[in-house]
């Protein structure tokens, strides 16, 4: 899930980047990222990826 949500801020990113669009200092491209990378980092962490699951030892 979390992979998802960073796929999605790196398009937001790209398109920033691409349009030239002029946004305020929180909005920038370059923050978009930043925060695609800290979610990607969580969901191969393995945070946020679903339930695991559980075997039963005997």
């Amino acid at each position: 899930m979390l992979a998802i949500v960073a796929a999605v801020l790196f398009l937001i990113a790209f398109l920033i980047n691409a349009a030239d669009i002029s946004t305020n200092d929180v909005f920038t491209s370059v923050n978009f990222m930043l925060v695609g990378l800290a979610l990607l980092a969580l969901h191969v962490a393995g945070i946020g990826s679903g339930w695991a699951a559980r075997t039963r030892r005997r």
